[in-house]
């Protein structure tokens, strides 16, 4: 067989799908034993690749939470005519991301292990929260500063929701969150 003929695929396993059935199985892992037991050799035989193969994408547990997360929550979707419906919209999107299965359980974890890890506080601020705070401060027009405290209060409500009572907040307390919060920042 000629060798110029034949498809330039590298040796080994393919790697498409790899970090989809990853993340799958991190937040199904985080769901069922909670964070700090979803080990990166509990979440690699869930997923069932190799404890290497995360390794070699993700230097800690921490960092493949974090992209775990960002793949969860996509992008904000900033929707509306006017800020509070901007305001609104995100804070509805916010909530229900956080109530799917695993995706609360693992937020709320990676920050837990981030107040002791400089290194992860700063993988959590530079790849997770930096992108959602400009796509806000963008869409609102407001200064930093201001969108920190914003972004503050909505994540710091729904995970303390979720660690006092291990559910997401339900749609009516999200409708009064979204009212104080509206009221506050549009």
């Amino acid at each position: 067989m000629n060798r110029a003929t034949t498809s330039a695929r590298p040796p080994g396993r393919p790697r498409s799908g790899i970090n989809a059935t990853v993340f799958a199985a991190t937040l199904r892992t985080v769901h069922e034993l909670g964070y700090a037991r979803a080990t990166v050799d509990r979440i690699a035989a869930a997923a069932g690749v190799a404890k290497t193969t995360i390794y070699r994408r993700w230097p800690s547990k921490g960092a493949l939470v974090t992209d775990c997360l960002l793949d969860a929550f996509g992008p904000a979707p900033l929707e509306g005519a006017g800020r509070a419906e901007v305001i609104a919209s995100a804070i509805r999107w916010a909530a229900a991301k956080i109530g799917e299965p695993g995706v609360g359980d693992a937020f709320a974890g990676v920050f837990s292990d981030a107040v002791s890890d400089p290194a992860l506080r700063e993988v959590l601020s530079s790849r997770l929260q930096e992108p959602y705070r400009r796509a806000l401060g963008d869409a609102l027009g407001e200064p930093d500063a201001r969108v920190l405290l914003l972004i503050d209060v909505v994540v710091g409500t729904l995970l303390h929701r979720m660690g006092m009572t291990g559910r997401p907040m339900v749609d009516s307390d999200v409708g009064e969150l979204v009212e104080m919060v509206v009221a506050h920042f549009a």
